[in-house]
């Protein structure tokens, strides 16, 4: 099915709302979308994707291992898709060493959004470099200034994004769908190609296509995000213990929540 083009839109955008517009796909042509796709590959997922939004729509890519299986792929249907990243200042040294091996393995261009440089000095002189570990309120203001600001910025550009998702990662994800209307980022189209995947799945197509991925985690990270955030599970945990280990719920920082953080 082919989308029909939007009008032109003013897609200025402030610190804290996105320009809202028509959807580009009512909520009946979604389900219909949906149905259509059950029990399709994740690269059949991508081919429509791509095939009705390219070159309007890229991956968003931590570099975790459900991205570069989602890079792998996408590099395979369209040399020329697109992927962005957030670099929020705080990323590990690995996530650099990845960013530049996938970058030179598949010949891309990364598109890299950085946070506002005077909203990072001003919450960094109020509340101090590590301001996330003292209160929920100061690690979601964290995340809110690097990572979902930027977000909402690489979005504003778009007509739909890429996720690598999967259902078993948190409670907030399993009602999440191959393809949705976005309404906290100004109703675009996102698609969560490896929605039905298990870890083990990701795992058995990196080695088998040999994709470079993130050398912490053979080192007991599942899931990375910033250095000062993520640690390492132990034998027996949840996946995403590692993430915000500090708090006890929420293990989400804004980016597929629903309603913001």
């Amino acid at each position: 099915m082919r989308i029909k083009a939007p009008a032109k839109i003013d897609r200025k955008l402030t610190t804290t709302t996105i320009q809202t517009k028509q959807p580009r796909l009512s909520a009946e042509q979604v389900a219909k979308i949906n149905k259509s796709l059950e029990g399709a590959s994740a690269q059949k997922i991508l081919e429509w994707a791509l095939k009705e939004l390219h070159p309007k729509i890229a991956l968003a890519s931590s570099f975790g291992l459900e991205d570069v299986t989602l890079i792998d792929m996408m590099v395979k249907i369209n040399p020329k898709a697109r992927i962005f990243s957030l670099e929020t200042g705080r990323l590990h040294q690995e996530t650099y060493d990845v960013m530049d091996e996938i970058k030179d393995r598949y010949n891309i261009q990364i598109e890299v959004f950085f946070p506002d440089a005077s909203r990072v000095e001003k919450m960094v002189r109020e509340k101090g470099m590590n301001l996330f570990y003292h209160s929920v309120e100061n690690r979601k203001l964290c995340c809110g200034i690097r990572k979902v600001e930027p977000l909402n910025r690489a979005l504003s550009q778009l007509d739909g994004w890429i996720t690598g998702i999967r259902k078993d990662q948190t409670q907030n994800r399993t009602a999440a769908r191959y393809v949705e209307i976005d309404t906290d980022h100004g109703n675009i189209i996102k698609v969560n190609p490896l929605l039905d995947w298990s870890l083990d799945q990701v795992w058995a197509y990196v080695r088998q296509n040999k994709v470079p991925y993130n050398i912490l985690h053979d080192r007991g990270f599942p899931s990375i995000g910033c250095e000062p955030c993520t640690r390492a599970i132990q034998p027996g945990e949840d996946p995403r213990a590692g993430r915000w280990w500090w708090e006890q719920d929420n293990k989400e920082c804004g980016l597929h929540v629903k309603g913001g953080h």
